[in-house]
């Protein structure tokens, strides 16, 4: 290859590969297609012209307007910036090669070889020599710097057109010559950037020359970019000369490359509000979902502490019942919602923390730990709550049945009383005759044994009215009040008794005559009466028992009264006799009181009347035995459903318990891997809900058939549910702490390799598996991956103090002041507790190599979309951001004040920091 054939290679000072390497020379044979050199010559001439205008000045014809070499050297001045050495201004040849050299010099100074161009071609008006020379300025002042994906000058020119018409189906740029034949993809370059300039619609691919002209005319106009190129010229040749096309082309770049830096920095200021916004709303949502708990927490705790007993059953029942809806049906949404709260928090602060924010501080009162702490509250509250309830419905139980058999007895003994003052306040004895008050005194005397007889009824009385004052009775002022009106009435009874008897005992010497057999019978028949009378009261007696044990008691106490019921048959058939023998001696001897006793009031009649009641309630018993039977066998038929079911679920939430610890310690797989396995468990527990619903069932079974105890189980309904809240409540926790180390292992780019080394090195001396490192455990964890503590850090006090934390990070390469200092203790040991979580590791592990945006980026932004300026305007941030996100800004940014500062100037520098500088703004 000769010197003319020679491509023109342009090297750079470092040796290092050409910037532009050509596929084809251009000039094999010093000579070129007619049509490439029109097209070269148009072209390179209305570059040119788009430089020189800039300095007033113009050229005609390339080859001859630069052969003083004076055009040239302005030329090269005004694209590159700088001043040339001070050119010959004499007419003469020599001075025209002066001129030129200075420029060739200049060009090579820019790390140009040229090759095979000399200053006499340039001056004698060699026109492939100049144009060359042209196309050699526009490869190193236009195309040169131009770079996309490390690619460089025509690849990455080649690349940027490539990517800009990508979405344009009807284009398909793959060279700088036929691929432009149809003019449309400058028309595409056109409408990517300026959509409005161009109908793209209404462009056909078989009208070229339309495309070419309408992309000509418009580059003009609107985008400053001179016609370089002529639509005839480009459709009639076969193959447009690419030098040509892409000179025009990188026109197109350099116009549009100021609109690509204000996407750019328009994209990377979106992404930073857009966290912020998010990070925004994560905020209010904890602070209303934390205020609707606490709230909820506030109004239930008084309820629960409320310990005033109600009087009746049925009030109390209601009690419970509204007891069991708050447990079955309020709580648990809140136990979720508590659940939900702390895993939203520290979701939160993991976003904040990997978008390099500061952590959020949530409102006086709403910290994790004031709900924690209100929690415990309301769980302190409603502790033994459950317990009060069923033993003041026990105590109800008893007054109810005290009462019931206060007025029975007291029922009783008024029958028995009504009548006997005024009987005792008789005067009969006055007018009676000797037998009449034989008979009287008698009487008296049998009287007086009945009236012993109801001495135990009436202690029996008193002593049930003092048990319902003890038991706080509600209606304990009117059992008080007919206890004393008895007692009161008894005292009487007592007094008149013995006035009566004194009465009689100094009538008696008057009285001889007496009927003894009246006596016998009054005498046998008192005690069998009372007998009778005690038997019917204690057939209709009430009982409550609670096990069947219980009512087995009474029914041997019934079986041996019946056994009693002959012998008493054959005592009834004695004093029936007594009075058949009355009868007869009536007759026989015609006693003068016969017809009635004068002894007692008690008659045959009465007797076999009292004794048929006996008879009738015997199986009236019977039957009530056997029904309270039948009762404590379902209670104790309950008691073992209940435990049935207990016995199973117990074990069964606390080996669920010990799997899910197992998880979240174990390595298994990825991290996908181990929360794929623990959202099966999830879906098992939850599926384990009906169970425990079931048990409910059973558990207010037992509760309304009054069961306070239960011996087949250790289990109480209340063990069931703290485990069954306490396993919910740890399955998620174990979830979304699974969610954040990906979270986090995504954003700081941690491969799952070396996940699975921190997590192994984390277990080995998480001694206790409880999920946390204490400072020294985590002092040893970090020197088995490679970190070197140093001595001077370790002392023997079981834990890891500040001062022994700096020093064990400065011997891993920290330099760090206090400020700096206090940040890191702040990530790793945000609550101060001493410990050291494996999500902080994790975090401290990886943040420092971790690609985060910060405040002086995010400034740079703002700083291209302003133009250069010290200030924005609202109007530029809507013109170059999405509309909520250029209000989100407006409405934050403060009034700039600087010197340079004009009517409605926006101050973004003091925003950027802010973004970064404020959890809230």
């Amino acid at each position: 290859m000769d010197h003319h054939q020679q491509q023109y290679h342009h090297h750079n000072d470092g040796g290092e590969n050409d910037y532009m390497q050509q596929e084809d020379d251009w000039d094999r044979d010093m000579l070129l297609d007619p049509a490439w050199e029109k097209q070269q010559r148009k072209t390179f001439t209305a570059w040119c012209n788009s430089h020189l205008r800039k300095a007033g000045t113009q050229i005609e014809n390339i080859e001859e307007d630069f052969r003083d070499g004076l055009k040239l050297m302005l030329l090269l001045e005004v694209i590159s910036g700088e001043r040339l050495a001070k050119p010959e201004r004499g007419k003469m040849r020599v001075h025209k090669i002066s001129n030129v050299n200075k420029a060739l010099d200049f060009i090579a100074s820019k790390g140009v070889k040229l090759v095979s161009i000399g200053a006499e071609e340039i001056v004698d008006g060699n026109a492939k020599m100049t144009l060359g020379m042209i196309w050699t300025i526009i490869l190193r002042f236009a195309i040169q710097d131009i770079s996309v994906e490390e690619t460089s000058a025509k690849e990455g020119l080649l690349l940027w057109c490539q990517r800009k018409t990508a979405p344009y189906k009807n284009v398909n740029i793959q060279n700088f010559h036929i691929s432009w034949k149809d003019g449309l993809g400058f028309c595409a370059l056109i409408h990517r950037h300026r959509p409005e300039l161009i109908d793209y619609g209404k462009l056909r691919k078989d009208d070229p020359m339309t495309n070419l002209n309408t992309a000509f005319d418009v580059a003009e106009k609107y985008l400053d970019i001179p016609k370089m190129l002529d639509a005839e010229d480009i459709v009639g040749t076969a193959r447009p000369d690419e030098k040509a096309i892409m000179t025009y082309v990188s026109s197109f770049y350099h116009a549009f490359s100021g609109a690509q830096k204000a996407e750019t920095a328009a994209n990377r200021i979106c992404k930073v509000l857009a966290v912020n916004q998010e990070n925004e709303q994560l905020m209010e949502d904890y602070e209303k979902l934390a205020s609707d708990l606490l709230e909820w927490i506030r109004r239930t705790i008084p309820w629960l502490e409320n310990r005033a007993p109600e009087n009746t059953m049925q009030a109390m029942q209601q009690k419970l019942e509204d007891f069991r809806d708050y447990r079955r049906l309020h709580k648990p949404p809140k136990v979720q919602e508590k659940c939900q709260l702390e895993i939203n928090f520290n979701t939160l602060q993991t976003k904040l923390r990997l978008s390099n924010r500061p952590a959020f501080m949530p409102s006086e009162g709403k910290m994790v730990s004031d709900i924690s702490n209100a929690w415990g509250s309301l769980e302190g509250a409603e502790k033994g709550y459950e317990e009060w309830l069923l033993n003041e419905i026990r105590r109800l139980e008893r007054l109810d049945h005290l009462a019931e058999k206060f007025r029975q007895k007291a029922a009783i003994h008024e029958a028995w009383t009504d009548g006997k003052e005024e009987m005792l306040q008789q005067k009969d004895y006055e007018t009676a005759s000797l037998s009449d008050i034989k008979a009287l005194l008698k009487k008296h005397e049998a009287f007086e044994s009945d009236l012993a007889a109801h001495q135990d009824r009436v202690e029996q009385i008193a002593a049930i009215a003092q048990e319902l004052n003890e038991l706080e009775y509600y209606d304990s002022p009117s059992v008080n009040a007919r206890c004393q009106r008895i007692c009161d009435q008894w005292d009487s009874l007592g007094v008149l008794t013995q006035k009566r008897s004194e009465a009689l005992q100094r009538t008696e010497k008057l009285l001889e005559t007496i009927d003894q057999l009246y006596l016998e019978f009054a005498k046998s028949a008192a005690p069998f009466n009372n007998w009778m009378e005690g038997a019917m009261e204690d057939l209709q007696d009430t009982f409550i028992v609670h096990t069947i044990e219980e009512i087995q008691g009474l029914s041997t106490a019934h079986e041996q009264f019946k056994a009693t019921l002959p012998e008493a048959d054959k005592e009834r058939q004695a004093i029936l006799g007594i009075h058949n023998e009355i009868a007869k001696i009536v007759q026989t001897y015609h006693v003068n009181m016969a017809g009635t006793n004068p002894y007692t009031t008690i008659n045959p009649q009465e007797i076999n009347a009292k004794w048929d009641k006996v008879r009738q309630l015997v199986p009236q018993r019977d039957q009530a035995l056997i029904e309270e039977h039948a009762r404590q066998q379902n209670n104790e038929r309950l008691r073992r459903q209940f435990a049935n079911q207990a016995n199973v679920i117990g074990p069964w939430i606390q080996t669920k318990m010990q799997e899910i610890g197992r998880i979240s310690i174990e390595m298994h797989g990825t991290l996908e891997d181990q929360l794929t396995h623990l959202r099966q468990y999830e879906k098992s527990i939850v599926n384990y809900k009906p169970k425990i619903d079931q048990l409910e069932g059973d558990h207010q079974l037992i509760q309304e058939a009054l069961i306070f105890d239960n011996k087949h189980t250790n289990y109480t309904m209340e063990h069931i549910r703290v485990g069954w809240e306490q396993l919910l409540t740890t399955i998620a926790r174990t979830i979304n702490e699974i969610e954040n180390q990906i979270l986090t292992r995504d954003a700081k780019g941690i491969s799952q390799d070396q996940m699975n080394e921190f997590r192994a090195s984390f277990n080995h001396f998480d001694r206790d598996h409880s999920g946390r490192l204490g400072a020294e455990e985590f002092k040893a964890c970090l020197i088995s991956l490679g970190f070197d503590i140093g001595n001077d850090a370790q002392k023997k006090t079981g834990m890891m103090d500040a001062e022994d934390f700096r020093a064990c990070l400065i011997s891993m390469g920290y330099n760090m002041g206090e400020a700096e200092f206090a940040r890191i203790m702040s990530i790793v040991d945000p609550n101060r507790l001493g410990v050291v979580t494996f999500q902080a590791f994790i975090d401290f592990m990886s943040r420092e190599t971790a690609d985060t945006d910060t405040a002086d980026q995010v400034m740079a932004s703002f700083k291209v979309l302003a133009g250069d300026k010290n200030y924005i305007l609202a109007d530029e941030l809507r013109r170059e951001l999405p509309p909520d996100q250029a209000e989100y800004c407006i409405a934050r940014m403060t009034p700039y004040t600087g010197p340079d500062a004009v009517p409605g100037a926006l101050d973004y520098m003091s925003f950027s920091t802010a973004l970064y500088g404020e959890s809230d703004l």
